[in-house]
């Protein structure tokens, strides 16, 4: 009688070992194959590892939860996931991928403020991208975000970069990370700027930057350029620079700017007309970069007070007016 317990336990034993061998081949089987997952993978926020294996069980990509149970048991730290989209591929493991999202190298994407472009062409590109998550219905709001009053300007308020964010992040993060390094450089800037400059804060030399920013997209003559506007000011010469009309034309909604600037534009009395008011307009023009922040500041030396656009990107420097009215006449007349 005891032979034959001894017989059935061992019999029991060795089916229980076999299904546990066939268990474990099973789920080593579950660990090597692909999960199929489709590219971009994006876990929301609050997005358990659990709960995120229901929702493959659910698509039909796990078979057997058990299997997925077992793997978060064994290796507990694939539970401690992060919320973001991610880049996987359809022959990656289910450890591969909870290793990816535990890692949180989520897709990086980036969105760029262009020297010279202006707040409308800002928001607006800002505002159409499908990637950030939209906080700001107008600028008034952004204006609020940025503890401006309604009648102050947010123009030339923002660095011209590039910056990175990941799907999900905020047009309000990208605005503000802009905005705070904008302040940062300026002041950085500001400290170490040439001596008997004609501004009386750094706003004033951030709105001379925005000017150059407009005037020239040559690096090299920045200087040159901020040399003669710093020379006229300091002259009480009248700026006369045409992107400052263009700018007050463009911000105002009820003319439709077709890109040429006609003679009554040149007389037109809107505040940032450097044709006819003396001085630097109220508000910056433009996004800028360091260097025609840098530009402002440490303006070339010499004697030039006017400037004219040759045709090729490039400008001819002239001393007086009668040099600058034949160089107008060689580079501008003909052409």
């Amino acid at each position: 009688m005891k032979k034959k317990i001894s017989i059935f336990i061992l019999l029991l034993l060795l089916a229980l070992a076999a299904m546990a061998w066939f268990q474990w081949q099973n789920y080593q089987k579950f660990l090597q194959e692909p999960l199929g997952v489709s590219s971009p993978l994006t876990v929301e926020k609050g997005t358990s590892a659990y709960k995120l294996g229901k929702k493959w069980q659910q698509e039909g990509l796990v078979d057997n939860f058990y299997y997925y149970q077992l793997l978060l048991k064994m290796q507990p730290e694939l539970r401690s996931i992060k919320a973001g989209e991610y880049q996987v591929s359809a022959d990656m493991t289910p450890s591969e991928i909870l290793k990816l999202l535990v890692e949180g190298k989520v897709i990086s994407y980036q969105v760029s403020i262009i020297e010279g472009s202006n707040i409308f062409e800002l928001f607006k590109n800002i505002q159409s991208d499908p990637r950030l998550q939209h906080k700001l219905k107008d600028r008034q709001a952004l204006k609020t975000v940025l503890g401006l009053k309604a009648d102050e300007h947010l123009e030339g308020l923002f660095f011209a970069d590039t910056y990175q964010f990941n799907k999900g992040d905020s047009d309000q993060d990208i605005y503000q990370r802009a905005n705070q390094q904008l302040a940062k450089v300026l002041e950085e800037e500001w400290q170490n700027r040439a001596d008997n400059l004609p501004y009386k804060d750094p706003y004033e030399a951030l709105i001379m930057a925005s000017i150059i920013e407009k005037e020239t997209a040559v690096p090299a003559e920045r200087p040159l350029i901020a040399g003669v506007f710093v020379r006229r000011m300091q002259k009480r010469m009248l700026l006369q620079t045409d992107p400052t009309i263009i700018y007050g034309l463009v911000a105002d909604p009820d003319i439709n700017y077709d890109g040429n600037i006609r003679r009554k534009d040149i007389t037109n009395p809107h505040p940032w007309n450097t044709y006819v008011h003396a001085g630097l307009p109220p508000s910056p023009i433009a996004m800028v970069g360091r260097e025609a922040i840098h530009a402002a500041l440490h303006p070339a030396d010499g004697k030039a007070l006017y400037f004219v656009a040759k045709g090729d990107g490039s400008h001819y420097f002239s001393e007086t007016l009668a040099e600058h009215n034949r160089a107008v006449r060689k580079y501008q007349l003909k052409r």
